[in-house]
């Protein structure tokens, strides 16, 4: 399954909400920038936003799940790298 593409934007944050972001990230052993991409993900479908077909969105879900696996194991061994 290819990977979900990512682009890079540049975003303007709150010095507050980038502290809870940065807090937040590093307790899941992600990088900030995909604690956002989650937490903007979460947010979008909390509001109502959905896929027109529930295969992609089940599809888009297993993608997600996956690449977020993926990142986690990562941190993690770049976490035992730095010892």
């Amino acid at each position: 399954m290819a990977p979900m593409a990512t682009r890079k934007v540049t975003v303007s944050l709150d010095d507050g909400v980038l502290a809870f972001a940065e807090k937040a990230a590093k307790a899941r052993g992600v990088s900030v920038s995909a604690w956002l991409s989650r937490a903007a993900r979460r947010e979008a479908v909390r509001i109502g936003f959905h896929a027109a077909d529930p295969r992609d969105e089940l599809r888009t879900a297993e993608q997600v799940a996956l690449r977020d696996e993926a990142e986690l194991a990562a941190a993690r061994e770049d976490l035992r790298a730095q010892g």
